[in-house]
């Protein structure tokens, strides 16, 4: 599966976030920031997984349905997608600059205040949005369905959140009436910074020892490691065997580096073998992040989703439980060598967007722009563009079957899948 790795939410605008307590209620109307409507102690939200992207559905104000990626760092609602609302009904205070990860320049967005949001039973009134004066991210090609903005943190900083990535399902839970057990995972400690959550939790194994390592646990970014070796890690060698890739994108463009394996990480007390790992160039990355606190990298939902995940940022924990089904899956990347982007209605057309020279794709001879119509015999109609990544990332040696349609032309071609890293 492609990762995509979003770095945003360098911007912080002052929102009051009482919502009352149970002694008294606030009426809904009158309340501030995320609550629970009908003064509900807890709530469960389904979820989408998309490229190892939790997606969820909102609406703000009276829109028709929305989709954002919830990230557990992004310090306000960011409408990434301006055609998403009718901006004649907002009110849209001033224009910002917004900065973050990747080659390109800063983004201008504009602020609109006092929105209404709806997430399941889960309400905000009065809410502040950063809505972008274009969609330059365009994720909903990347991640192969509707994706209109980004949120998180408030949540987070409001509520105990559990993410079941079996069940496809958050919980929701008041903070004042969480109650932690064992059965639940194993706990440790995390530390919050500027909106960011912090861990100590994990240590990479670079073949001679093990190297401890401070990570941020990050939902909005479908990679499982990233390390950066601009930020003190530089005695962490990169792995012998490594190839460059486009890592993801960040608020301010792609995100360039080198993919490689890990032999062996820890995870809390949990061991997982030849993980995938992202090494960014700093130009890209490091260099746009120097203010933020001293960490080594961050750790993204293809191996947070491993596990039952419970974030409780009042009490500074996060609780770990590890799904046997998930942990026993391999990492892997990309075995064809070619990218995709999703266009046309519902995202549900698929062309090659990038074809890396010498791979199993470019030998076969497939193309930027070509159109897939079949994947091994089935329509790309009835395929996620996850789907069609797992196809390509299983079973070095497998043969994989693909037409394709070229300026009017259908081609069939197919190649063996090759284990580039």
């Amino acid at each position: 599966m492609k990762t995509l790795i979003l770095f945003l939410g360098l911007l912080s605008l002052p929102l009051s976030a009482w919502a009352g307590d149970d002694q008294h209620p606030v009426p809904d109307k009158d309340k501030y920031g995320f609550y629970i409507a009908g003064n509900r102690h807890w709530t469960r939200i389904p979820f989408q997984l998309h490229s190892n992207l939790i997606i969820v559905q909102v609406q703000v104000n009276d829109s028709d349905t929305l989709h954002f990626i919830l990230d557990t760092g992004v310090s306000n609602t960011i409408i990434t997608d301006p055609a998403a609302l009718d901006k004649k009904s907002l009110r849209m205070t001033r224009k910002i600059k917004l900065t973050g990860a990747g080659e390109g320049n800063n983004l201008s967005a504009s602020v609109a205040i006092d929105n209404n949001l709806s997430i399941g039973a889960l309400r905000s009134s009065h809410h502040n949005v950063v809505i972008l004066d274009e969609d330059v991210l365009k994720l909903s090609e990347y991640v192969g369905t509707p994706v209109d903005g980004i949120f998180g943190y408030e949540i987070f900083a409001n509520f105990v959140v559990n993410i079941d990535f079996q069940a496809r399902e958050i919980t929701l839970t008041d903070p004042k009436k969480y109650r932690y057990r064992k059965s639940k995972g194993d706990r440790y400690p995390i530390t919050i910074h500027d909106t960011k959550v912090y861990t100590d939790a994990l240590s990479v194994y670079d073949g001679a020892k093990s190297l401890p390592l401070r990570v941020i646990l990050d939902t909005g970014a479908g990679h499982a490691l990233l390390l950066d070796r601009s930020r003190s890690t530089a005695t962490m060698p990169m792995p012998q065997k490594s190839i460059r890739a486009q890592l993801g994108r960040g608020l301010n463009g792609v995100i360039n580096g080198s993919m490689g394996r890990i032999e062996k990480i820890k995870f809390g007390r949990y061991e997982l073998d030849n993980v995938l790992a992202s090494f960014p160039d700093s130009a890209s990355f490091g260099m746009k992040l120097v203010d933020m606190p001293e960490r080594q990298g961050n750790v993204g939902c293809e191996l947070l989703r491993r596990f039952n995940v419970t974030f409780n940022y009042r009490d500074r924990y996060v609780v770990l439980k590890p799904n046997k089904r998930a942990m026993r899956e391999q990492f892997e990347h990309d075995m064809s060598g070619m990218e995709l982007r999703a266009r046309g209605e519902h995202y549900r057309k698929y062309f090659v967007d990038n074809v890396t020279n010498g791979s199993p794709a470019y030998l076969a001879g497939l193309q930027e722009g070509d159109e897939l119509m079949f994947v091994n015999n089935t329509s790309t109609n009835d395929l996620t563009i996850s789907e069609i990544y797992k196809v390509l990332q299983r079973g070095e040696g497998r043969i994989v079957t693909i037409l394709v349609r070229r300026e009017g032309r259908i081609i069939i071609t197919d190649f063996a899948l090759k284990r580039l890293i």
